[in-house]
């Protein structure tokens, strides 16, 4: 049987309908214009599919729904510098980030043109996705120690990133600096080259998302070595986690979370708090998540601001003790 299509009068009936679900002052806050959730990295990467998510959910209850507007660029940063500096502080724009630019970025830039406490006001905390380490299956190792042993033999190791400052890059240099290997980092823009250089060997060795690499894995393209999750993946269970290969300063994830410019209104924070706990909070959307790749973590704005403040000084103590530093 035919379904019409939904028309516009039946649509608005369903927002309001969603919205309906939240507290009163809630809904007396919330934009009346499209919401604009800025992503920093490119379409069909890991935060650009939690901010879709995110975005069609809001439709729902947001009386003009979400948009998802990217741009990519220096792993997050360019996303922070653009709502931090350029945006009106109406809750008509917000910023999907991440550990990198939230948490990472103030220890290891020098000349950082934001400051995430002070620039930012968190939202909720979203989610996260572990890593694993893979290497072309041309490499002449069978499992991490091997790695170690060859990598340690080369005079050069080409190790891809998602750009600087990312957790990938934090990752592999830090397994060079604590394995005594010549880990020369090459930053990549999208996951799409990303993953090319690493089929055809231009690169030796990657920390990518379990969820981007496993199909590779699967198809014996390339070889897991490790994940750095705390407990094995159920999308590669033989793989064994950094923890368990006596490397847990190599046990790390990339966490997400929705954040607003700082003088944003409180009012309009609370609204759009409320409005983002509601989609997030469903069962639901914790399997699209899950199968995504996501490990679901929601929380409100108190738990995220608690968090970006352990973070931030979690890393800053790594980045003091490996004197990892970013070029500006």
């Amino acid at each position: 049987m035919h379904t019409p299509p939904i028309g516009p009068r039946l649509a608005r009936r369903s927002v309001l309908a969603g919205a309906a679900l939240l507290p009163l002052s809630a809904r007396a806050a919330l934009p009346d214009r499209p919401v604009r959730i800025v992503v920093g990295f490119a379409p069909g990467t890991g935060p650009d599919l939690l901010a879709r998510l995110l975005a069609d959910a809001l439709k729902d209850v947001l009386p003009a729904g979400a948009i998802v507007d990217n741009r990519a660029g220096a792993g997050g940063i360019t996303a922070a510098l653009e709502v931090a500096r350029n945006v009106r502080p109406d809750g008509t724009t917000l910023m999907l980030g991440g550990v990198g630019p939230l948490a990472m970025a103030p220890s290891i830039f020098a000349r950082l043109a934001y400051d995430p406490a002070r620039d930012f006001a968190p939202l909720s905390f979203l989610a996260a996705l572990d890593f694993a380490f893979v290497v072309p299956n041309s490499l002449p190792v069978e499992d991490f120690a091997g790695y170690l042993r060859w990598g340690q033999a080369q005079g050069q190791l080409p190790m891809g990133t998602f750009g600087a400052g990312t957790p990938g890059h934090f990752g592999a240099s830090i397994l060079g600096v604590t394995s005594r290997m010549p880990v020369e980092a090459v930053h990549f823009r999208t996951t799409g080259d990303a993953m090319a250089a690493l089929l055809n060997g231009s690169i030796q060795g990657l920390f990518g998302t379990i969820a981007l690499v496993a199909p590779q894995v699967q198809a014996r393209q390339l070889r897991a070595l490790a994940v750095t999750s705390p407990a094995r993946s159920a999308l590669m269970p033989e793989v064994p986690t950094m923890e368990e290969l006596g490397r847990p300063e190599l046990t790390f994830n990339s966490w997400f979370g929705l954040v607003a410019p700082a003088a944003t209104p409180q009012p309009v924070l609370a609204a759009l708090e409320a409005a983002v706990l509601r989609v997030m909070a469903t069962p639901e959307m914790a399997a699209r998540l899950q199968e995504r790749g996501f490990r679901p973590a929601v929380t409100g704005r108190a738990e995220f601001e608690t968090l970006m403040r352990q973070e931030t000084a979690r890393w800053a103590e790594v980045a003091r003790l490996t004197q990892f530093r970013a070029l500006d």
